[in-house]
């Protein structure tokens, strides 16, 4: 059986051990800071076994237990706040991520690290820095989230279409400056410039930009968890089944779209071992504009945070 560490008990960290268990594709070491907090929840899930009648098993335990992982899951941070942005959340969770990632490195040597922690593409190359692996196996849960996001503000505008026709294509940084790719977004095999004005193709590009914060400003004290859990496991799902799924996530660029050295969303081949191979898709001048706009936004927050 597949194992995965889920490093941090909150609610997307407890909601990715419960997709996990229900799917069948893992056993679940459950790791928290908080003492008792994992041990508790796994014990609630397990008991939860005989009713929903999945066969993988959860412990909630320490980093020791994550020996023989083929994934760990970083979800441990301080939460957003309303009125925090992304980037304000770096200073606090850089030294939450730096902890744990070299906790469950010494452990899981072998494992594919999936980054959950925000502001995310930030936390990635900690993450990479901290444990010294190769691209390919440090990634970051991004595009899955943005582009199902972005599906749904569709969905909303066009009733007469499930919004599983739906495609939307969302590069960029996981936060203000994400890049929504409007030429290559569709509803069903239609364009969404055949489908819908340019002020409501305006309205979805920026309720996606916003889509994380709309939820905290509803939510008061909590941020969204249900979303990026169920993104979060598809990535998981792509590798531990190493089924080759094309999934938009946060990688560490090395010259492709003639950028590198920083962690940012773009489309990749996920299977066993992590990162296949990253797309290069053919982007308008407007998009390529603001993909390297996002691109140097992140790497000059990185360098002033003494990351680069």
């Amino acid at each position: 059986m597949k194992k995965v560490t889920v490093i941090g008990a909150g609610n997307v960290g407890a909601t990715c051990a419960h997709l996990i268990l229900s799917k069948g594709l893992a056993d679940v070491v459950f790791v928290d800071a908080v003492d008792g907090l994992a041990r508790g929840k796994a014990l609630d899930l397990m008991q939860a076994q005989p009713i929903e009648g999945f066969r993988t098993q959860i412990t909630g335990t320490s980093y020791r237990e994550s020996a023989g992982s083929d994934i760990v899951v970083i979800t441990a941070g301080i939460a957003r706040r309303p009125g925090m942005s992304r980037e304000e959340l770096a200073e606090k969770n850089i030294s939450i991520v730096t902890e744990v990632a070299g906790q469950a490195i010494r452990y899981a040597p072998e494992a594919v690290f999936i980054i959950v922690s925000n502001p995310l593409d930030l936390m990635c190359l900690v993450c990479k820095a901290v444990t010294r692996l190769p691209r390919e196996r440090v990634i970051g849960q991004a595009g899955v989230l943005d582009g199902a996001r972005m599906s749904y503000f569709i969905s909303q505008l066009a009733p007469q279409c499930s919004v599983h026709e739906i495609h939307a294509l969302v590069l960029g940084s996981h936060g203000d400056t994400m890049v929504p790719v409007i030429s290559q977004s569709s509803v069903g095999t239609t364009l969404l410039t055949d489908v819908f004005s340019e002020k409501e193709i305006e309205d979805i590009v920026t309720r996606t930009r916003r889509a994380g914060a709309e939820i905290v400003d509803h939510l008061k004290t909590g941020s969204a968890f249900y979303s990026p859990a169920a993104a979060t496991v598809k990535m998981a799902e792509a590798i531990l089944t190493d089924s080759n799924e094309r999934l938009c996530c946060s990688v560490y660029l090395e010259g492709e779209y003639g950028l590198s050295g920083m962690f940012i969303g773009v489309p990749a081949v996920l299977g066993a071992g992590g990162v296949k191979q990253i797309i290069e898709l053919p982007l308008n001048q407007q998009e390529s504009r603001a993909f390297k706009a996002s691109f140097d936004s992140l790497t000059s927050y990185a360098q002033s945070l003494g990351l680069l």
